[in-house]
């Protein structure tokens, strides 16, 4: 049996050495546990093809995932063996598929994201309006530190985003003052750990090797910083964590039945919606792609379908019918 500890922690240290985001480390690990757990804690060593396309298709066709988390799993996997155990998989043809699905994003009107903020409490408040403001990713907007905010300028940073790259998008003017009593407040937090003999935050991986004092600087302070502190095995080192991605589910489940929307509503309808609502008022499409930092304008794209979907701007015969009716009605 591996030592599946050992394992994962050079997966770990292999994945950040080729920085990796946060989100594909994690994703990678959880994947390459899941394989190792599912052959009963064999060595990987002494599996191979066979075994990876076992896996693939339970995943395919007993657990019916979709077609891009299958081929999350087999990234994770190849990664594994190309990059930690230094070998090559074979030919994997004729693996099953998981189901290909391209769904239409749930988008919410403006007058329900304004009641869905106005049910929340403040902290939450100033989380949803930064995802809506900005179309951030909850991860991207939860990742924030105090140096990727320029609030004079009305814009913030996304460090690290999906695809491992940086952009720029908006800081809404409105939210100004609000983040500035917030952040004054974070700092308040910070003071007290530096006087406790904390302070220190996570860095990005050669960064805090190489500026040893730069984790317990203001300027690189989690925007939303946990309540907790907990030791990272890595820096060796206890250190103030962000709020956890779950921080939104039970708040937003409780203002969807208190003001009766029906929607699906997690964290990510607030992205779909800020572009959605962009194009919309007239934005080009360019505009909104670059904002989201998609790669690829086919991307962005899906929000123009729901534009055209019947009920927006096509009108239903049974309207016209019905319309028409009334309209007789009142001729008469």
């Amino acid at each position: 049996m591996p030592d599946q500890l050992k394992l994962l922690n050079l997966v770990h240290k292999e994945l950040r050495f080729r920085h990796k985001a946060e989100s594909t480390e994690k994703a990678y690990v959880y994947w390459i546990k899941q394989y190792i757990d599912f052959n009963n804690n064999k060595d990987p060593l002494e599996m191979g093809e066979k075994e990876v396309k076992v896996f693939l298709e339970n995943l395919a066709i007993t657990k019916r995932v979709t077609a891009s988390t299958q081929n999350q799993a087999f990234s994770a996997l190849l990664f594994l063996y190309r990059n930690v155990l230094d070998r090559e998989l074979g030919k994997l043809e004729g693996t099953s598929r998981g189901g290909e699905s391209r769904k239409v994003p749930v988008v919410l009107s403006r007058d329900e994201v304004t009641n869905l903020i106005s049910s929340l409490n403040p902290k939450h408040q100033l989380i949803v309006k930064i995802l809506y403001g900005g179309g951030l990713r909850i991860s991207e907007c939860l990742q924030l530190r105090v140096k990727d905010l320029d609030i004079e300028a009305g814009q913030l940073t996304v460090r690290k985003g999906k695809g491992n790259k940086d952009r720029l998008t908006l800081l809404p003017r409105v939210l100004h003052e609000e983040l500035k009593n917030h952040l004054h407040l974070v700092k308040e937090l910070h003071i007290k750990d530096l006087k406790e003999g904390l302070g220190a935050v996570e860095m990005p991986y050669a960064l805090g090797r190489k500026y040893k004092k730069a984790a317990y600087s203001w300027i690189w302070q989690w925007v939303f910083p946990s309540e907790k502190i907990s030791y990272n095995s890595y820096s060796e080192r206890h250190e103030r964590d962000h709020l956890d991605k779950s921080i939104l589910k039970e708040p937003l489940n409780k203002a969807c039945k208190n003001i009766d929307i029906t929607k699906h509503v997690t964290p990510h309808i607030f992205r779909h919606s800020f572009a959605t609502h962009l194009l919309m008022n007239g934005y080009d499409i360019r505009q909104v792609q670059e904002l989201l930092g998609h790669e690829s304008v086919e991307t962005t794209m899906i929000y123009t379908h729901i534009l055209n979907t019947p009920g927006t701007s096509v009108i239903s015969p049974l309207d016209r019918i019905f319309k028409n009716i009334k309209k007789e009605k009142v001729d008469k």
